[in-house]
């Protein structure tokens, strides 16, 4: 099973993870603030991710770690 990890108090929301991921397990949190004061991605189920690394590849600060 994959392990995705968020560097949430880095994530600026910008929601190309939440566009790239093909299982669409990803959002951006309504309820949570990050220190920068964007609201961070997060995953919603975790045992539905495949692994493609495919939200990693496309976040342009690079707080998603992909583990297999």
């Amino acid at each position: 099973m994959a392990k995705v990890t968020f560097q949430t108090d880095l994530c600026k929301g910008c929601g190309l993870c939440v566009d790239a991921c093909p299982k669409g397990i990803i959002e951006i949190a309504k309820d949570t603030i990050n220190k920068k004061g964007h609201r961070p991605a997060r995953m919603t189920d975790q045992s539905q991710c495949i692994a493609c690394a495919f939200c990693a590849t496309m976040c342009p600060d690079c707080v998603i770690t992909v583990e297999r």
